[in-house]
């Protein structure tokens, strides 16, 4: 709690303004039977009586009550309308910084952060959560204070007046805080209950709305339906137990409050009739009593949706705690990136001891055209990982340009880096967004001179809105080379220094590859080029082939040099030839 209060401290003039009006406008409720009960004191229960108001000063006494009481109406309405104005500005204003917070947050996160949690998780983390730590806000905390300052002024107010009567109408307290108390351990429960199963839920939704056409092409509709019903069961169940808290809490407290109302009606009518109490403050007891009892049961329900705000917020402050793995030097060094890329002595695991590099060394020369192959989890992709430093090496260094990439603002180093990945993701948009990724500091010229580079505009063109075409979700209505070629021009766009080829030809047909490989030669024309790739004939251009086994660097050389040596690259040239 004192962590989300924080936030309120821009708005802390705001929250002041808006005790104030929670005070004025308790005062006001708390007047107005006053009002009534005063009245009835002095212009109706003695009328008739010796000395009593004739009936024309009685009339405009009452009607003197009835404007007084419209006025107290009209600042309630007043006074609540500017508070709740106040709260709801506050408590959006709050949500929104809170809201960029966790996604900024979230965007410096490591990858290796991205690996272990859940979409969908992280999607209720920014949405779910922060909603519900807006009605804390928007609401729970001023109708907290509201409340406490309401059931405070209605004591001082009534003992007062009365204090016999006071006594009377308080005779039941004990009974409605321990039942207070006991729903409270039962909602805080309900609530969090409720908040995971949601959780649960939205993941399950987010993997497998993703994963929808394997779930088809498996034919495990049915089995995946039996499984969100089974998580859809659970959720309603946590919500039927909240509900069901509620529907046996408020009638408890509006039976005690029935009961606190026979007994002042019972013996405040006795005091009336043995003439030791007014019939005007019996009605305000009345009035009170009734409004006594609504306060403590809004009071026992906000403390449970507190307790939903508050276990949102502390799911919310675990991703915000959540330390990045990857983090800039405090003073960064300026390096003009020409492509010099060299591994000293590197050892690298993502999982402690288990090492996936071993030891491994070599350099790269800037314009340099490298290759790495291997068999599957040999490390390949691990030295690209490296290189763009997403992962930190436990032991050994990565120098680019001579520099340590632990010195480089890792922003800078891999805006210099143009990485094509097997596996292209593109974003709802269209084309020349996905081309440029929303960088407005791109030309649309040089968006569409890297589309005709890399021979992507061969199907542009040929789309009725060109580059403005719409791209679906993952660009679903392309097919995967045109994917391909889009990442392609992507890169090119960027202009980098280092360019990275992870299987970059691996879901390309053979007429698309044909197109491709036109282009490499301009794309990699003065960059330093990085190729991992599973079909030898991909990678026989390279000025140097390093063969990859078990993390380890077991050959290095030419194309031909290597055929020569007879070794392992040999074999894999070998095996691809016969299974040609």
């Amino acid at each position: 709690m004192k962590r989300l209060l924080t936030y309120l401290k821009p708005h802390r003039w705001m929250m002041f303004v808006s005790s104030v009006l929670v005070i004025a406008l308790i005062g006001v409720e708390l007047y107005k039977p006053i009002i009534i009960g005063n009245a009835i004191d002095n212009y109706i229960g003695t009328f008739g009586q010796p000395g009593a108001l004739g009936a024309d000063e009685a009339f405009s006494g009452i009607c003197r009550a009835g404007a007084l009481y419209a006025l107290m109406l009209l600042l309630g309405f007043v006074f609540n309308a500017s508070n709740t104005w106040i709260l709801q500005n506050v408590g959006q204003s709050v949500i929104y910084k809170m809201r960029e917070e966790v996604f900024a947050h979230i965007l410096s996160l490591s990858v290796n952060f991205f690996n272990t949690q859940p979409v969908g998780k992280l999607v209720t983390r920014v949405s779910n959560d922060t909603e519900a730590v807006n009605e804390l806000f928007s609401q729970i905390l001023a109708k907290l204070f509201k409340n406490t300052v309401k059931i405070l002024g209605f004591a001082v107010v009534m003992l007062s007046i009365d204090l016999r009567m006071a006594l009377y109408s308080f005779i039941l307290i004990p009974f409605v805080t321990g039942l207070t108390f006991f729903f409270r351990y039962l909602s805080r429960k309900a609530y969090r209950m409720t908040r995971t199963r949601i959780t649960e839920l939205n993941t399950f939704l987010s993997e497998h709305l993703s994963g929808m056409k394997l779930i088809q092409i498996f034919a495990r509709e049915e089995e995946k339906f039996e499984e969100f019903s089974e998580k859809s069961e659970q959720l309603f169940r946590a919500n039927w137990r909240e509900v069901l808290t509620f529907a046996v809490f408020r009638p408890s407290i509006y039976m005690l409050s029935v009961f606190a109302m026979v007994i002042v009606i019972g013996q405040g009518s006795a005091s009336v009739l043995a003439g030791t109490l007014s019939l005007g403050t019996l009605f305000v007891f009345i009035n009170y009593i009734s409004s006594f009892f609504e306060p403590i049961q809004e009071l026992a329900e906000q403390f449970g949706t507190l307790q939903s705000s508050l276990a949102s917020a502390e799911k919310i402050f675990t991703i915000l705690d959540e330390k990045p793995e990857i983090v800039n030097p405090k003073h960064p060094r300026t390096v003009a990136i020409n492509g010099r890329i060299e591994f000293r002595h590197v050892w690298f695991a993502y999982e402690k001891e288990e090492y996936i590099l071993k030891d491994v060394s070599f350099c790269i020369e800037p314009g340099e055209k490298i290759a790495f192959v291997g068999a599957t989890g040999a490390g390949k992709s691990s030295i690209l990982n490296l290189i763009g430093r997403y992962y930190d090496v436990q032991r050994g260094e990565i120098l680019i340009d001579g520099v340590n990439i632990k010195e480089i603002d890792k922003n800078a180093l891999r805006r210099a880096i143009g990485q094509v990945q097997q596996d292209v993701f593109l974003f709802t948009g269209d084309i020349k967004g996905n081309i440029s990724l929303g960088n407005e500091d791109i030309p649309r010229a040089e968006i569409e001179r890297a589309a005709h580079i890399v021979n992507a505009d061969s199907f542009i063109d040929r789309m009725p809105n060109g580059f403005d075409e719409p791209v679906t979700e993952r660009g679903s209505t392309l097919s995967a080379g045109q994917r391909q070629l889009l990442s392609f021009a992507r890169t090119l766009a960027y202009q980098p220094a280092i360019l990275v080829l992870d299987e970059a030809t691996a879901n390309i047909d053979t007429e698309t590859e044909r197109l491709i490989t036109q282009a490499l030669g301009k794309l990699m024309e003065g960059r330093t080029t990085i190729m991992v790739a599973h079909r030898l004939s991909t990678i026989q251009h390279a000025d140097k082939i390093i063969v990859m086994h078990k993390g380890e660097i077991r050959e290095s050389g030419t194309h031909q040099e290597l055929l020569q040596l007879g070794g392992m690259y040999r074999k894999l040239y070998d095996l691809q030839l016969v299974e040609g």
